[in-house]
C-alpha cells in the first residue's frame, strides 16, 4: 500500500503510527498539496493527505476512513470491540482531529495572507476552540489501557503537531499531556523514529 501524505501532516502521522502499530506494510510518498501533484488529483479529486492507494487499486481518502479501512483489514485490532469502547475511541479521534483543524486554519491564515490582510480574531478564535479541546482532555485525560487504539493516534499526532508548529504556547497550561505523550511513547517506543518521516 501506498500512502500520499506529508511529514508535518499530524492526520498522516496518525495513519502512518497505525500502520506501523498494526504491521502493515506502508510505502509512504510526500506530496505538495500545494502543487497539485497528479499521483494525488488523480486518486483523489480534493487534492487533500493523507490519501491511501490499496495493492488492489482503491484509494481511499480521508484519515478516518483509512483508520477504519486498517480496522477492517485487520479484523478489529484498531479500535475497541465493545461498543461503548470504540465510541469512546472514535470520540477521541474526533476531538484530535477537530483540534488539528483549528490549528491548521491558524497556520494557513498566517502562511497565505498577506501580513496586513492577516485577521487576528479568526485566529483567536481558532485558537480558542483548540485550547478548549485541549482543555477538556487535559482535565478527563485518555487512558492507555492494555490496548491503543485510533483515539490514542490521533491526539499523539495532535500534540506532535502542537511541538511542530506552537512550541512552548501550550505546554505549560497542558502539564498532564506531556505527561500522556510520555507514557504513549513507552507503550509505542517506534513514535519517535516515525516523527518527521514521510
Amino acid at each position: 500500500m501506498k500512502l500520499l501524505c506529508s511529514p508535518a501532516s499530524p492526520y498522516s502521522n496518525k495513519v502512518r503510527m497505525a500502520a506501523h502499530f498494526l504491521g502493515l506494510n506502508l510505502n509512504a510518498i510526500r506530496v505538495d498539496t500545494n502543487t497539485g501533484p497528479a499521483i494525488l488529483v488523480d486518486n483523489n479529486p480534493l487534492g487533500k493527505i493523507p490519501t491511501l492507494l490499496t495493492d488492489d487499486g482503491v484509494s481511499i481518502y480521508d484519515s478516518v476512513a483509512i483508520m477504519h479501512y486498517f480496522d477492517r483489514l485487520t479484523k478489529g485490532r484498531l479500535y475497541p470491540s465493545k461498543k461503548s469502547k470504540r465510541t469512546e475511541a472514535e470520540i477521541l479521534e474526533a476531538l484530535c482531529d477537530g483540534i488539528c483543524d483549528c490549528l491548521l486554519a491558524i497556520i494557513y491564515e498566517r502562511r497565505f495572507r498577506d501580513e496586513d490582510k492577516v485577521h487576528q480574531p479568526w485566529i483567536d478564535r481558532q485558537w480558542k476552540k483548540a485550547t478548549s479541546g485541549l482543555a477538556h482532555l487535559s482535565a478527563d485525560l485518555p487512558k492507555l489501557g492494555k490496548k491503543l487504539n485510533g483515539g490514542h493516534f490521533a491526539l499523539a499526532a495532535t500534540l506532535d503537531y502542537l511541538d511542530l508548529r506552537f512550541k512552548d504556547q501550550w505546554e505549560a497550561d497542558h502539564a498532564p499531556l506531556v505527561d500522556w505523550l510520555r507514557q504513549f511513547d513507552k507503550k509505542f517506543p517506534a513514535h519517535g523514529e516515525l516523527q518527521g518521516q514521510g
